[in-house]
């Protein structure tokens, strides 16, 4: 396509935001001309879904609830009263948390002021505060932060070794919805015994974030912890981060959650209209459909040019694949629908997988995301007139042609800055966005039955390593298909049991076989 041709293209199909300085640019997709006309049936419904759900509809049969992250940053959308005061409460509770935290009149055991916060969660009660802390970190924070976020032993103790030392002051976050997700409770059994260790009562330094009533709300009341906030039971992990899950990390680290909150309000607005060209998130959902035809053929590549955002793909690849890999549409039919993602940063990745993305597989469309400010404060040049910064908009625009010339195509998003309000924009962008093409595609985006297969699966095999561990116990040197026989279980299962227990309790012996399948185990006895 000529270059006039494709500035009459670009004219056609961007869309600003003047008043929000956002742009998006959906040109370099190659969509006919007749793509909008020919969607509209599903647009129309995708509209009407969308409504229903903000204003209360039960959006997750799985788990007979509404969907609500929407009233979070404009609590006047709530359906009811109550729901709305609780939102602005909730608000105003994390704040003054927050402010007497930093003012000293909510202090450590030692009478001292907490300098450092420690979070404990996993996915949605993770993802999104640690997208928030990286992107709007600063030397001036009054607290810094650091995470617990898997059940690895290993990481928590790499975690352990940072901030042993600084215990004293640390202020320990535990976000859980249900209560009783292993890994949450996990890290924070450990982060209690790490207290203890050092003599320091855990209550005194603990808040919980969680569901009402749940196991984790009742250990923090009995405990006395330092405070407790609600998780809303219509708000699902990947969409929690301007809940109080995000909120109250955000506000102890000093960044400013009222303009986070506005940023959100401020896109959802403007997705919120009708007209096509002119809503954002539905142009989003619109370019998935057409470049993976409606199936997610292709994946979805995002690629920031800011180091501030280097987590958005993270945090992107939950919020897109868990709401959206679906096995069933909402008619029952299998589908086995969803849209993979991955990215990390520009320039970066045109020293890595870029040169795929060029000339290899075409199983993929990029997302660019610009941010137009360099930096705050002085510029330096690094040649002749040109910044560090000029080379960053280079490679983004360089990259972007040179993927296009190859027959690739992409998306661009361009916000002036990174900062609270545009983070919040951005993040709900892509919340409806997802929301629409949930739509678009016939599924529903807000449960997610298929994270249960997993837990319940590891639950079998934890069960069953304590029946290995009792036959260990009882017997002189088996092979894992000998112990498998005697309790009626899978071979490999007890094998890679076995194995485990192994590496890790060193009175396990094993004996060599000639095969690794022939192994034999034993406990040694202690004399």
């Amino acid at each position: 396509m000529a270059s006039s041709s494709l500035w009459q293209r670009f004219q056609r199909y961007l869309l600003y935001y003047r008043d929000l300085d956002f742009s998006l640019d959906i040109s370099r997709l190659k969509f006919p001309e007749n793509f909008f006309e020919k969607m509209q049936p599903k647009i129309e419904k995708a509209f009407a879904a969308m409504r229903e759900l903000e204003a209360g509809a039960i959006a997750n049969p799985t788990e007979n609830r509404m969907v609500g992250h929407y009233w979070l940053r404009n609590p006047a959308l709530a359906p009811t009263a109550e729901i709305r005061t609780e939102i602005e409460e909730n608000i105003q509770r994390i704040k003054k948390f927050a402010e007497d935290v930093h003012a000293g009149r909510i202090t450590a055991e030692n009478g001292k002021r907490f300098e450092h916060a420690l979070l404990i969660g996993i996915g949605g009660s993770a993802l999104g505060p640690q997208l928030v802390a990286d992107a709007l970190w600063s030397a001036r924070d009054p607290m810094d932060i650091f995470f617990f976020d898997n059940t690895d032993p290993n990481g928590f103790d790499r975690v352990f070794d940072r901030i042993d030392d600084l215990l004293p002051q640390t202020l320990v976050i535990v976000v859980s919805k249900s209560g009783g997700t292993k890994e949450t409770r996990n890290g924070m059994l450990e982060t209690e015994a790490r207290f203890k260790e050092k003599g320091l009562q855990f209550n005194k330094h603990a808040v919980a974030v969680t569901g009402v009533r749940s196991d984790l709300d009742k250990i923090a009341e009995r405990n006395e912890w330092l405070a407790r906030f609600p998780m809303h039971d219509w708000i699902g992990g990947r969409t929690s981060v301007i809940s109080a899950v995000g909120l109250l990390p955000m506000a102890l680290e000093g960044f400013d959650i009222d303009s986070f909150l506005a940023g959100a309000a401020a896109m959802d607005e403007r997705t919120r209209v009708p007209d096509v060209t002119h809503n954002a998130a539905m142009l989003l959902a619109l370019m998935w459909y057409y470049a993976g035809q409606g199936k997610g053929d292709k994946d979805m590549v995002i690629l920031p040019y800011k180091d501030r955002l280097a987590l958005f793909a993270k945090y992107l690849q939950q919020l897109v694949m868990e709401s959206l890999g679906k096995e069933k549409d909402l008619d029952g039919k299998i589908v086995h629908q969803g849209i993979a993602v991955y990215g990390n940063k520009g320039s970066t990745d045109q020293h890595a997988y870029l040169q795929q993305l060029r000339d290899g597989v075409l199983n993929f469309f990029v997302t660019f995301v610009e941010v137009r400010k360099d930096r705050h404060g002085k510029q330096l040049e690094v040649e002749d007139g040109i910044t560090s910064g000029d080379y960053l908009e280079g490679f983004l625009r360089g990259t972007r042609s040179a993927l296009y010339e190859n027959g690739r195509e992409s998306i661009t998003i361009s916000i002036p800055d990174v900062n609270a309000f545009n983070l919040g924009a951005l993040i709900a962008l892509y919340e409806r966005a997802v929301g629409f093409y949930g739509s678009l595609i016939n599924v529903n985006a807000y449960d997610q039955p298929g994270v249960e297969a997993g837990k319940k699966a590891a639950t079998r095999l934890l069960q069953l390593q304590k029946q290995v561990s009792e036959k260990l116990a009882a017997n002189e040197g088996k092979t894992a298909e000998e112990i498998a026989r005697s309790i009626d279980a899978d071979p490999e299962d007890v094998f890679h049991v076995l194995r485990h227990l192994a590496s890790n309790d060193p009175q396990i012996r094993v004996a060599p076989g000639e095969k690794p399948s022939e192994d034999r185990f034993s406990v040694e006895q202690e004399r």
